[in-house]
C-alpha cells in the first residue's frame, strides 16, 4: 500500500493557519475546529485524554468557562514531515483570585498531520505543579515547600 504525502510547504501553511486559529481562539470560533482536526482525533495534556472533535471542543470551552482571557501565543514552530513541535506562552487570569493579574504557562505541543493536513493527535506537555498548582492560593505555598524539600 503507497502512501500520498503532501510537499513540506503544504504542511507550512497547514501549520500556519492552525497557529493564527490557536492564537486567536474564542468561545466564537470552537465550531471551526473540525477545520484543523481530523473527526477522531486524539487530544492530550496534564488533565485530559479525549478522541474526537466534540470533546476537544468541550476542553476549550471549558476553559473559557474556567479563565478569564485566556490565550495563546506560540513562540516556536518546528516542521518535519507530518509532525509539528510548537512553543507557546498560555497567558490568563483566574476567576476570582487577584483580578487582573495576568499568569502565563510556558508550555509545548507535539502535533501529528493526517496526509490531508488534519490534526490526528495533539498532545500538550507542561508542568501542571510549577505552571499552575505554584501559582494558586494556599496550594502554591504547599506546592512549593514540596517542592524544596524534594530537591535538598
Amino acid at each position: 500500500m503507497s502512501t500520498t504525502t503532501l510537499p513540506t510547504a503544504d504542511y507550512t501553511a497547514a501549520i500556519e493557519r492552525m497557529v493564527q486559529f490557536f492564537e486567536a481562539v474564542s468561545p466564537h470560533n470552537l465550531d471551526h475546529l473540525g477545520e484543523f482536526y481530523e473527526p477522531q482525533a486524539r487530544f492530550k495534556d496534564p488533565f485530559n485524554e479525549v478522541v474526537g472533535i466534540p470533546a476537544i471542543q468541550h476542553i476549550f470551552a471549558h476553559m473559557f468557562v474556567q479563565l478569564e482571557q485566556p490565550r495563546f501565543v506560540v513562540t516556536t514552530q518546528v516542521l518535519q514531515g507530518q509532525q509539528c513541535f510548537l512553543t507557546w506562552e498560555f497567558r490568563f487570569c483566574f476567576k476570582g483570585f487577584k483580578t487582573g493579574q495576568t499568569q502565563t504557562i510556558l508550555g509545548a505541543t507535539h502535533l501529528v498531520l493526517n496526509e490531508a493536513g488534519f490534526i490526528t493527535l495533539h498532545r500538550d506537555y507542561w508542568d501542571a505543579a510549577e505552571e499552575l498548582y505554584e501559582k494558586l492560593p494556599v496550594l502554591g505555598g504547599l506546592m512549593r515547600w514540596l517542592k524544596r524539600r524534594a530537591s535538598s
